[in-house]
C-alpha cells in the first residue's frame, strides 16, 4: 500500500492520493511524503529506485527484518532505520518493527514492515497542520523520532508500575515461579530494548552535529530534543533493567534465607532425637543380660533422661541463638 501527501509551499495546503502526485511533485517545488507498507519487496525495490534513486543496498537494509538500527549518508539523501514498537505492545509481550526513512531535501519516503501507529500519528498531525512541512522533509524526522520515543516512554511507564507491584508482592509472601518468570521474561526484554536505544542515541548523537541532515543548523534544537528524549529512554530501559535483576537477586535471597530457616528447624529436631534414638536403640537390644532393663524404675529414668536431653538441648540452642 502506497500513501502519497503532497505539499505545496505557495498556498501552504496538503494534497493526499496516490502515486500520481508524484509527476507533479517533479515539475514543482513542493514537498511530497511517501509512505510504504505491504508492499511485495521486488515492487518496492524497483519503486524506490526508479522513483527517488535510492541505492539497492539501502533498500536491502530497510526490508530486513533484524537489521540494527543505522544511519548512512547518500549524495542527494540519508537513509534512517530505527526500531518502533509493535501496534499493540502488552506486558511482556511487545515487539519491535523495522521503521525506515530516506530523507531528501524535498521528500520523505518512510516504510514499515507492520503497522506504525507513530507514523499514523505524524500523518494525521501534518494532515491537520500542513505549516509542519514549512521546514521541509527533514523536519518530521525528529517528530516522528519522538512519536517513537513517546510510545516507549508508556511501556516503560507501564513496566515500571508491574515491577514495582511485583516488588511489594516479593516483600509481602513467598516468591512464586509466576513472579519468577515474569521477572526474567522483563530482564530480557528490557535488555533488548536498552540495546535498541543504544543504537538509536548513537544514531542521533551524530545527527544533531550533521549540517546536512539539520539544514545547516535551522533543526538543530529539533535533533537534540529528540537525543535527550532518546537518551532519557535508554537510561530508564537500563534503571529498570537494574531494577528487575535487583528483584530477581532479592527473591531469591528470600526463598533461601526462609529455606534457611526450614533447614534449621529440622536440624533443631534432627539433633534433639539423635541422642534419644541412640539410648532407645540401646535399651531396645535383645540381650539377656542387660541389668538396668530388669530394674523397677528403668523406664521411667529412660524417659526422664530423654527429656532432660531435649530440654538441655533446647535450652543450649536458645543460648546460642539458633531458636
Amino acid at each position: 500500500m502506497k500513501r502519497v501527501m503532497l505539499y505545496s509551499p505557495g498556498d501552504k495546503r496538503i494534497v493526499q492520493g496516490g502515486t500520481e502526485l508524484i509527476d507533479t511533485w517533479r515539475s514543482g517545488n513542493g514537498t511530497i511524503w511517501v509512505d510504504l507498507a505491504d508492499e511485495s519487496p521486488s515492487a518496492e525495490s524497483r519503486f524506490l529506485e526508479e522513483t527517488f534513486g535510492i541505492h539497492p543496498f539501502a533498500i536491502q537494509d530497510a526490508q530486513r527484518d533484524r537489521h540494527p538500527p543505522k544511519f548512512e549518508h547518500f549524495d542527494d539523501y540519508y537513509f534512517l532505520l530505527l526500531k518502533g514498537l509493535s501496534p499493540a505492545p502488552e506486558g511482556t509481550d511487545f515487539d519491535t518493527i523495522q521503521i525506515s526513512m530516506f530523507v531528501g531535501d524535498r521528500f520523505l519516503v518512510t516504510r514499515h514492515s507492520d503497522v506504525s501507529l507513530s507514523i499514523d500519528l505524524l500523518w494525521k498531525s501534518v494532515t491537520l497542520t500542513p505549516t509542519l512541512l514549512e521546514q521541509g522533509a527533514r523536519g518530521l524526522v525528529p517528530r516522528l523520532t519522538r512519536n517513537i520515543v513517546n510510545r516507549y516512554l508508556e511501556l516503560l511507564f507501564q513496566i515500571e508500575t508491574t515491577l514495582d507491584n511485583l516488588e511489594q508482592e516479593l516483600l509481602g509472601g513467598d516468591p512464586s515461579d509466576r513472579q519468577l518468570t515474569l521477572l526474567a521474561t522483563y530482564k530480557t526484554r528490557l535488555r533488548r530494548m536498552s540495546r535498541t536505544f543504544t543504537y538509536h542515541e548513537q544514531i542521533f548523537a551524530d545527527l544533531r552535529h550533521d549540517e546536512r541532515a539539520t539544514e545547516d543548523g535551522k533543526l538543530e534544537h529539533h535533533f537534540n530534543d529528540a537525543y535527550e528524549q532518546l537518551e532519557r529512554v535508554e537510561s530508564l530501559a537500563r534503571l529498570y533493567y537494574d531494577l528487575a535483576s535487583d528483584l530477581i537477586d532479592s527473591s531469591i535471597s528470600l526463598a533461601s534465607h526462609r529455606l534457611n530457616g526450614i533447614m534449621k528447624v529440622l536440624t533443631i529436631i534432627t539433633a534433639i532425637f539423635v541422642p534419644m534414638g541412640f539410648l532407645a536403640g540401646v535399651y531396645g537390644m535383645n540381650f539377656d543380660h542387660m541389668p538396668e532393663l530388669h530394674y523397677e524404675y528403668s523406664y521411667h529414668i529412660l524417659l526422664a533422661t530423654m527429656a532432660t536431653l531435649a530440654v538441655g538441648l533446647l535450652t543450649l540452642f536458645r543460648f546460642k541463638r539458633w531458636l
